[in-house]
């Protein structure tokens, strides 16, 4: 069989800028590869070879063409990347002409302990926080919407079973799932989001007066008992603390990743430290921190004002060495869409706090990206059977 690489000669190229001679080197199609995983992508900030796979390298005279698969979903800036992916590989090689395909392949990432991933989901993301009060829930459905904007299919989990809030956000309140066996529940569908809650099954104005085994009973049921189809994300709204769902959820629901929410404040960062502190005692893998309310935006002047103060999340994520993945604003059109049940993703797409949310949403799926893939659903079961 004729070797690949025969179909990339090395090729010398005399470049004159300035009157300054230079040669310029293609060689084999492992060299390009290398070069494509380095470059560190501008409308990310990782090396693309982090958060994605070169699928195929071709040359042919003085041309060469790249399919290239990313670990997330950013259809909205595949443009941005193809440019910069062509004008370093031609500032690189020499060549006079590069094409670029990207496709999209989001995959599984390991989870902690013996745990498999749940069935119609690729991976779950925890969005947590130490404490109330901090903006989880809000985060946690704009963070879900962006994802589905950015062409992934997303479900939230609203695993706050004393506070259940995803069905008034989702502008779903007063709709019940439905049973086609009466054994499983579908989801409900809203703004695009398969969506489960405990909200979804008792009055609103019925106060959940359990104990411990029951909420996470509860929990269970809801994950395990509800027809999630081909998610790429499920989103876990979780209450706030380190208390019986936190434990459940890290003992016997699959993790991919988690995400801590935070204030700048440093009264909430001390119990977003906890919380953090939690699951990589647990061995789920922390993504990363977002500090929400990080500034507040006057609706009347656009005067921007760090009310809550500074630094809170810097020193945490120095601290615990993980990434801030974002800093979100304060702003009362944030507070006024989500009680309309449209969140500033779908309410107001072209603001600048859905940006920001999209970009936080983007660091989320890059991190998870990063994670270790999980090969679990590749491979049967091993039986081994003593012969009589």
């Amino acid at each position: 069989m004729r070797s690949r690489m025969s179909k990339f000669p090395v090729i010398h190229i005399r470049i004159l800028p300035n009157a300054t001679e230079r040669s310029v080197t293609v060689s084999t199609e492992t060299d390009v590869n290398k070069f494509l995983n380095s470059i560190e992508l501008e409308a990310i900030g990782r090396p693309l070879g982090k958060i994605g796979r070169v699928l195929e390298v071709q040359h042919s005279g003085d041309a060469l063409s790249a399919k290239i698969s990313l670990g997330l979903p950013m259809q909205s800036l595949h443009a941005a990347v193809c440019a910069q992916i062509k004008a370093e590989l031609a500032r690189e090689t020499g060549v006079a002409t590069v094409n670029i395909e990207l496709s999209t392949k989001i995959s599984s990432h390991a989870v902690q302990g013996n745990l498999k991933p749940v069935g119609g989901i690729k991976n779950i993301i925890a969005i947590a926080s130490g404490k109330g009060g901090v903006g989880k829930s809000t985060v946690a459905v704009n963070i879900a919407l962006a994802l589905a904007s950015e062409g992934a299919s997303v479900g939230v989990l609203d695993a706050d079973i004393y506070g259940p809030s995803q069905p008034h956000m989702l502008g779903l309140t007063g709709e019940q799932p439905v049973s086609e066996d009466g054994k499983t529940m579908l989801p409900l569908t809203g703004l695009g989001l398969q969506v489960m809650s405990i909200g979804f099954l008792v009055d609103p104005d019925q106060p959940m007066v359990w104990r411990g085994p029951m909420v996470t009973s509860a929990l269970n049921q809801l994950m395990y008992q509800t027809t999630w189809t081909d998610l790429d994300y499920l989103i876990v709204d979780m209450p706030p603390g380190t208390g019986d769902i936190q434990l459940t959820l890290s003992q016997k629901v699959p993790v991919s990743g988690a995400v801590i929410v935070t204030t700048p404040q440093n009264i909430a960062t001390l119990d977003a430290r906890k919380g953090l502190a939690m699951f990589k005692k647990v061995s789920i893998p922390v993504l990363g921190v977002i500090e929400n309310m990080s500034t507040h935006i006057c609706t009347s002047c656009g005067h921007e004002e760090a009310i809550f103060g500074a630094g809170g999340a810097d020193q945490m994520v120095a601290d615990f060495k993980t990434p801030l993945l974002g800093r979100l604003p304060l702003d009362a059109r944030i507070r006024e869409q989500a009680d309309c049940g449209v969140p500033t993703v779908v309410a107001a797409p072209e603001s600048n706090a859905a940006d920001a949310y999209r970009r936080a949403a983007l660091q989320v799926a890059a991190a998870q990206a990063e994670q270790k893939t999980d090969y679990s659903s590749k491979f049967g079961s091993i039986v081994v059977e003593e012969k009589s």
